[in-house]
């Protein structure tokens, strides 16, 4: 993270519990309108004359319909078609900003990094560079899914949020801009919350590789093309798309007492393996998440945790986009 940006926060009362979560005393209270550091994100920038190609090569999204007005989600895949990672893109002239979990940025900089050989592409962790911020309600209400404004800063539209990608000073100018109008800090375990109830599946070091791009909803989301040709693993996602054998689906849930680890195991009424958690988040008394389960009619009222907590499936916040 950028010292100055950091002590930015600092001094609007930020109180870092990990380097990933930060809390601001006035979180608890109502108000409608926040604003949220988003620090378990980090951001890798593809740069070069090869730089599509070789994005095109290694995505599930079309890098051909992306443009500096929209962004896409996508994500990076093993040989076998499973989802290592799973990103935001965002472009700004000739350059691609790759928006990941923190703690899977160095696994994405090295995978993407086996396939440059003797392409012009460069490949930078530039998280010190830049902030990203979340926006609640959106910036942009009424434009299109992950339609993005460039100037000022780049604010991606998410719906009824919107998230801003934003060099250190103009980050701090967009959030003192925010808070004279009445913006209220936020929690990132708040944010991270409303990506849960939207339907948004961040992977982690401990489901990285685990499940396919269908299972996560990614194609709900637009964030897979079946018409952009050949990527690594794109046989396996076009061959599960097609034949419609994807078994298993993002689905959101909530449980009493506190959040499982994520690829904790969901059973059945039978006790049988249903799928994994993908994410979780406390929600005041209760915890919400994100579960990957097989895709059945029955039992889905009966099902529970490892430890035996029931859980309870519920509507997404937003609608799929595709």
């Amino acid at each position: 993270m950028n010292s100055n940006w950091k002590n930015f926060l600092l001094s609007a009362q930020a109180h870092f519990l990990t380097p990933t979560d930060v809390a601001f005393p006035l979180a608890g209270t109502s108000a409608r309108q926040r604003i949220c550091p988003l620090v378990f994100l980090g951001v890798l920038s593809i740069g070069g004359k090869d730089a599509a190609g070789l994005l095109q090569g290694q995505t599930t999204c079309n890098i051909n319909d992306l443009s500096e007005t929209q962004s896409s989600l996508g994500a990076l895949c093993n040989p076998k078609g499973r989802a290592i990672a799973t990103f935001l893109l965002i472009k700004q002239a000739d350059v691609f900003h790759l928006i990941v979990p923190a703690e899977l940025l160095d696994t994405v900089r090295k995978r993407l990094g086996l396939f440059i050989l003797r392409s012009d592409a460069t490949i930078t962790d530039t998280t010190n560079d830049y902030c990203l911020l979340g926006v609640s309600p959106s910036t942009a209400p009424t434009a299109a899914w992950l339609a993005t404004t460039p100037i000022p800063v780049a604010s991606v539209n998410f719906g009824d949020r919107s998230l801003v990608l934003a060099t250190p000073d103009a980050a701090a100018s967009f959030w003192s801009a925010k808070i004279q109008q009445g913006f209220l800090p936020e929690n990132t375990d708040q944010w991270r919350l409303r990506d849960i109830v939207s339907g948004i599946p961040w992977l982690t070091g401990a489901t990285s590789e685990a499940f396919v791009p269908l299972m996560l909803n990614l194609d709900k989301l637009g964030g897979i093309s079946f018409s952009k040709g050949c990527y690594t693993g794109q046989e396996v996602i076009a061959r599960t798309y097609y034949l419609g054998k994807s078994k298993r689906g993002l689905f959101l849930a909530e449980s009493s007492a506190d959040a499982p680890e994520p690829y904790t195991n969901v059973l059945d009424g039978r006790d049988e393996p249903m799928g994994q958690v993908l994410v979780a988040q406390a929600d005041g008394q209760r915890c919400k998440m994100l579960v990957v389960i097989q895709i059945a009619e029955d039992n889905n009222d009966q099902l529970k945790l490892a430890d035996g907590r029931p859980l309870v499936l519920l509507e997404f916040s937003t609608p799929t986009i595709a």
